[in-house]
């Protein structure tokens, strides 16, 4: 069952974002104490987000952290799910499913998420062929524009 995170997860969440980034590697990995800042930063501002856990038999064994920010465009909150990790013995059950399941039709009072967000959004690398056909059955579709980032920092530093 997928539930928020508390401080007592924040060493398994650490393990488990160490590990997506082994598995899919990307130009800006985070350290240890990056994922732990965002963990005390998503506890001490939830209007930022939340960290959230898939707790089986007593165990952690996913994550995720599901981020808010405001679009004008779309005139409203957007839900993005920041990273997605489901350890492997665990894949392919429908816990993904099962998550956006719980923030999307959110029936009752969602303990996951306060209110309704405008739009769900994720990013999938390309080669994670997997993860992109599940989430275009839950009805994600690609998004026109290029994301672009620059560091805020000086470029030859």
């Amino acid at each position: 069952m997928w539930k928020l995170a508390d401080e007592s997860h924040d060493s398994e969440i650490i393990e488990m974002s160490l590990a997506l980034y082994r598995e899919d590697p990307s130009p800006h990995e985070p350290t240890a104490k990056n994922i732990q800042k965002t963990l005390k930063t998503l506890r001490a501002e939830p209007v930022r987000g939340r960290a959230v856990v898939l707790e089986i038999d007593g165990h952690i064994v996913g994550y995720s952290f599901l981020i808010s920010f405001w679009s004008n465009e779309l005139g409203g909150e957007v839900c993005h799910l920041d990273e997605g990790y489901v350890k492997p013995a665990h894949r392919s059950q429908g816990h993904g499913h099962e998550l956006l399941r719980m923030l999307i039709e959110q029936k009752d009072k969602n303990p996951l998420w306060p209110g309704m967000p405008v739009v769900f959004e994720l990013e999938v690398t390309p080669a994670n062929a997997r993860a992109r056909v599940g989430y275009e059955k839950a009805g994600f579709k690609p998004m026109k524009n290029l994301k672009l980032r620059r560091p805020n920092k000086a470029l030859d530093a």
